[in-house]
């Protein structure tokens, strides 16, 4: 998929080059030798030419040359770029955006700070009884993940309460949002990459399907994570039989799932055993059904009654915090937003920035806190159209050379380590994990793609010991195959 790049060869003539003179049987006075002539060694390719290598992949892939930008550059530097291809042309970056909130976010949050989530009870605990409702408010931890959640509750089952006899309430006013189709962008609801933010986000909205097979009884059973109150789920379904077992292809499909009914998730299919075990994630809709389904459905797998419901509300003022659960670092939390494209993650960095510039997270707060610490950061670059921090977006825009500027700038940042380290390793892990770069490990770069888009920046470590920014963009209907030139592109630039 991606192509070694061909080293510059230089020409290095001799300094000396030894005259020819004609053979004499008798000395003869010779003329003094003509100077020898030195070839120049060949000038170093123009900045605003591609490399051949890229030149041709892209032609391999029919990306027309005028739908691509691309920088390389000196990190830390504002010198020339070794090679500038259109770099003033706004294109979309797709999930690369992802690069301007987590850098934004770890110069004005810190890479230490974290998110408090805490629990408060309007009653007092009686005989294992709490005598009134239990409070979540959310503060916008991307990352209240399902054993982190059961933690949680664990801990209020460690104060003494074994049943609640009012609500569970759940404030999410730290965001506020507009409504939010999960079905906007690409019509797929169900795909956790289009989970919708919010201040009291639980497990990323999703629940994951194991399909175990069962030969002897002839069916795959379906184990779910995390327990859903309220949602029915089949405990198996049947095995394919005939030419549909022989092969695995595409089991989801055969599955036949049906989420049409907000009760129950329907699978009318089967399952093809030569699979063996996989597992499907998912965010089911409605999404506002999700917070109440986990937390009724954690709570009582963990031994504990309700007497009320799960609903949404806010908390009572002047209650103090039974306890408070700490998410991970941000530090933490960009790395699993960059190596593994987390858009619902990046979204909620984003409304957190929103938050820490007007108290209240919103998407509008979070383009204004993000466009004010632009100006100071990387003047004279041209700004970038955020939608929503996440690049999931049809909108956003940014320029390549802004980009490249953008991580020069960072390279001389004190968080230089952690948004580097953010990112995916190229052959390595993350999204650059299947990478057919030469460059194993040489790089460190974030990857972008929609049905239109595809986008890599970063880091590369070049020959020479060098470090080189990188920051490539296509916008195409055929831009995903430009994949193959983004690695011709790294190997190119590892070679300077």
């Amino acid at each position: 998929m991606f192509h070694i790049a061909t080293r510059l060869r230089w020409a290095w003539p001799a300094a000396v080059a030894l005259a020819q003179v004609a053979c004499a049987q008798t000395p003869v006075a010779l003329a003094p030798a003509p100077a020898p002539a030195v070839t120049a060694a060949p000038a170093a390719m123009p900045a605003n030419r591609l490399p051949a290598e890229v030149e041709a992949a892209l032609a391999r892939a029919q990306v027309p040359l005028d739908a691509v930008s691309i920088v390389v550059m000196d990190a830390g530097s504002a010198g020339k770029p070794l090679l500038d291809w259109r770099s003033d042309v706004p294109r979309n970056p797709a999930s690369v955006m992802k690069l301007v909130t987590s850098f934004a976010a770890l110069e004005l949050l810190g890479p230490a700070y974290t998110w408090e989530t805490p629990v408060f009870a309007d009653g007092a605990v009686q005989g294992g009884v709490l005598r009134g409702n239990l409070y979540l408010q959310g503060v916008g931890d991307p990352k209240l993940v399902m054993e982190r959640l059961w933690l949680l509750l664990r801990q209020l089952r460690a104060r003494g309460i074994d049943s609640i006899a009012g609500d569970i309430v759940l404030d999410r006013s730290a965001f506020a949002l507009p409504p939010i189709d999960p079905a906007r962008f690409d019509n797929e609801p169900y795909r956790p990459y289009n989970a919708v933010p919010d201040a009291l986000l639980l497990n990323y909205k999703s629940l994951t399907l194991t399909l175990v097979p069962d030969a002897a009884a002839g069916v795959a059973r379906v184990l779910v994570e995390p327990a859903m109150a309220g949602l029915q789920i089949p405990a198996t379904v049947p095995l394919a039989r005939g030419k549909a077992a022989a092969a695995c292809g595409d089991w989801r499909a055969a599955l036949q799932a049906d989420f049409s009914d907000p009760a129950r998730l329907r699978l009318a299919g089967s399952y093809p055993p030569a699979c063996g075990e996989k597992s499907w994630s998912l965010a089911p809709a409605p999404a506002e059904l999700y917070a109440p389904r986990l937390l009724e459905g954690m709570w009582r797998e963990l031994g504990g009654k309700l007497g009320g419901a799960v609903r949404a509300g806010s908390v009572p003022p002047g209650l103090t915090p039974l306890t408070t659960i700490t998410s991970p670092s941000l530090a933490e939390v960009v790395r699993d937003i960059n190596k593994y494209s987390n858009n619902v993650m990046a979204q909620q960095v984003f409304l957190t920035l929103g938050k820490q510039r007007a108290g209240v997270g919103s998407f509008e707060g979070g383009r204004q806190a993000v466009a004010e610490w632009w100006s100071r950061r990387v003047p004279g670059a041209a700004p970038p159209v955020i939608d929503n921090g996440a690049g999931l977006s049809r909108d956003a825009r940014i320029t390549a050379g802004a980009l490249a500027r953008m991580l020069s700038a960072a390279w001389n940042s004190p968080v230089m380590p952690e948004l580097v380290a953010s990112m995916p390793i190229v052959g390595v892990d993350g999204t650059l994990r299947h990478s057919k770069s030469a460059h194993v490990g040489g790089a460190h770069l974030k990857t972008g793609t929609l049905r239109d888009a595809t986008a890599i920046a970063g880091y590369v470590d070049a020959a020479n010991g060098r470090r080189l920014v990188v920051a490539a963009i296509a916008n195409d209907e055929r831009a995903v195959a430009a994949r193959a030139a983004w690695d011709a592109l790294v190997d190119w630039a590892a070679a300077q």
